[in-house]
Parts: structure tokens; sequence; C-alpha cells
């Protein structure tokens, strides 16, 4: 995610990318899956072509908005983790185990 900073922790979004590599990324920011779409967005959707994977992507249909300063992006305080991966759970548990434990 990449944007003009609106206020403190919030962003007009620029750009995007789902799950980028690294060196590809616009910023070390992450879409976290939460949104509050407008109705818009199905229209958008309708239209959008089979992108990464083959599958027709939220991201590419937010990223049309974002072209038209459509789009804003909240940084949330905190620690993210990427639970789709066996890696990422153990991560996270291991984080939260520590945590209560201490």
């Amino acid at each position: 995610v990449a944007g003009e900073v609106i206020e403190d922790g919030v962003l007009r979004v620029t750009d995007m990318v789902e799950k980028p590599e690294p060196e590809d990324a616009p910023s070390n920011l992450a879409i976290i899956g939460r949104y509050i779409l407008t109705p818009d967005i199905f229209d958008i959707i309708k239209e959008i072509k089979p992108g990464k994977g083959g599958e027709i992507q939220i991201t590419d249909a937010l990223l049309e908005q974002a072209k038209q300063g459509r789009v804003i992006a909240y940084k949330f305080k905190g620690k993210r983790f990427d639970c789709g991966s066996v890696d990422g759970f153990v991560e996270a548990t291991n984080y939260f185990y520590a945590k209560d434990n201490l």
C-alpha cells in the first residue's frame, strides 16, 4: 500500500499490490482484509480481469477506485501475523503464548 498522508495514521491510497514479492512492494504497509466498500465496487468487479493466480482480486477493484482518489486507509497500531501459512500461524501462537505467560 502506498498513499498520501491525510492526517496522522490516515492515507489516501494511490497504489496497492496483492501479495507482492518484497522487492515489488510499494511500501512496508499491508492490506489486512478489512474494508468498508461502496456499492459501485460491484460494477468495477464485473469489469476486472483475472489477476494473480487467475483469480479476480478485490485489490484490483480497489486500485481502480484509488486511481479516482476514493480509497482511504487507516494505519493500525500493533503486530500483524500472516496466519495463512503454518509458519505465520506458529509465529502468532508463540507470540501470544509468550505474551500471556510473562
